[in-house]
């Protein structure tokens, strides 16, 4: 795909077929990402990539809002960063999620971005606590890591 059909064709997608996505498109679009400009090259990005039915459902749980889709993702990338290489882990994690995004589209899937830094698991604080204190506890993330976002990714369902 040329690069312009990329940018031109990357949107949100929440609707996902029921197929699964091999694992090696899953291992090239986090290659690809690993790719992305850091500050000071400090390449504080990391990824996990995450399979499991089950822990794509409690995935679907972080935030009471806006991750629901998650659950019918085939699969999830959690964009971190590394806080004790660089300050701008954030802005470092962004970019490579945009990286990780751009693959997943001229791979011909379909993706969405659930924000979890700095997002409290709901609005109205029905449910309490921080969105990236429950992925953390979820997935065993270890303390010098952040979580940035969770990546949902599929073969995008047609538009109801």
């Amino acid at each position: 795909m040329e690069f312009n059909d990329v940018i031109a064709s990357r949107h949100s997608v929440r609707r996902f077929l029921d197929k699964e996505v091999p694992r090696s498109l899953l291992d090239a679009m986090v290659l690809q990402a690993g790719t992305a400009p850091s500050s000071r090259h400090s390449k504080s990005s990391a990824f996990m990539i995450v399979e499991d039915p089950d822990t794509l459902l409690a995935l679907s749980e972080l935030r009471t809002s806006g991750a629901g889709f998650v659950k019918d993702a085939k699969a999830a990338i959690i964009v971190l960063g590394d806080e004790s290489k660089s300050d701008l882990w954030e802005t470092n994690a962004a970019i490579s999620a945009t990286f990780l995004q751009l693959s997943a589209v001229n791979l011909g899937l379909g993706t969405c971005w659930v924000q979890v830094s700095g997002r409290r698991r709901s609005k109205d604080g029905s449910v309490p606590g921080m969105a990236e204190d429950y992925v953390r506890e979820l997935l065993g993330i270890e303390e010098r890591m952040r979580v940035l976002c969770v990546i949902a990714v599929g073969y995008e369902a047609e538009a109801l």
